[in-house]
């Protein structure tokens, strides 16, 4: 399809819960015009992103091969800065059911620099502060490679892919020291879960918003769906979590972002072909992809 009809900003088809279908499941999303970025979270899930992306490039100069549909970030998540949870579904275990814990990753400012010239990628992250399950020492830690990911997004000109849990007033007052740094389109706050105030103040610093799957079974995000501009907004499904209403229990994937978008024109009251259509505008206009 030579452009989208709907577009997952924040999906992860390259984590271990996909391993055996990862090409099937992205197939199935381009055959119904949902184009998809595949988020790094570290040096190897960005390296894997970039991998997906490019069995789904043309053969076409290095200039076109951005088209085909699908994309990938490069970046550390707060929380694999230190010893930290992870789960099965991200990179796997010797006992698939099992939560476990893995040592933590510094921030390799070159390596991640080198990612990012890759032509399929469109932004830096995800990358940003969670202070849940937080010991109080890993805070700085947190910031210090939160602060080099905004430098990096600076220098290769290109957006950020912002995760933020229950740390919204310490992410604010980083982005606001360093509003400067930031691009004409400094990205995009994924699955955003703060209040009307903090929306407010990320607005005005130029970001925009991903509303995900939990949209659909839960109340909590309707009065940000309704605040925050239509031409701010992008739909994500952060696969192969949270899946939407009907299919909560179900492993996620980039084609229910429908259900997604469905939910936010019913929440605010527009014509579904009206979100579909502005909100893929708003991701192609933010990740600087032609089409």
């Amino acid at each position: 399809m030579s452009s989208p009809r709907l577009f997952d900003v924040h999906t992860h088809v390259q984590f271990h819960a996909f391993k055996d279908d990862a090409d099937l499941v992205i197939h199935r999303a381009l055959d119904v015009g949902v184009w998809l970025v595949n988020v790094g979270t570290q040096q190897s899930t960005s390296e894997n992103a970039i991998k997906l992306a490019e069995k789904f490039s043309e053969s076409l100069p290095a200039e076109a091969s951005t088209k085909a549909g699908v994309y990938a970030t490069v970046g550390l998540h707060p929380i694999h800065t230190e010893k930290s949870y992870h789960d099965a579904k991200e990179l796997g275990s010797s006992n698939e059911a099992l939560e476990f814990t893995s040592r933590g990753e510094n921030f390799d400012y070159e390596y991640f620099k080198k990612l990012a010239s890759h032509p399929k990628v469109v932004a830096i992250g995800e990358c940003g502060l969670d202070y849940y399950r937080l010991e109080p020492t890993t805070k700085k830690k947190q910031s210090d490679t939160f602060i080099k990911q905004i430098e990096l997004a600076q220098e290769v000109e290109k957006p950020l892919m912002i995760h933020c849990r229950q740390a919204f007033e310490d992410l604010i007052k980083i982005l606001s020291d360093r509003r400067s740094q930031l691009n004409g389109l400094p990205g995009i706050i994924h699955f955003f879960s703060g209040t009307r105030d903090d929306a407010k103040k990320l607005l005005d610093l130029g970001f925009s918003f991903s509303f995900g799957g939990v949209i659909t079974f839960a109340q909590d995000y309707d009065e940000a769906v309704k605040y925050i501009p239509l031409e701010r907004i992008t739909l994500e499904t952060d696969a192969p979590y949270v899946a939407p209403v009907p299919y909560r229990g179900k492993r996620n994937e980039p084609t229910y972002v429908a259900e997604v978008a469905k939910k936010i024109a019913e929440v605010r009251g527009e014509p579904m072909e009206k979100i579909g259509s502005i909100t893929t505008a708003n991701t192609l206009k933010i990740f600087n992809i032609k089409v």
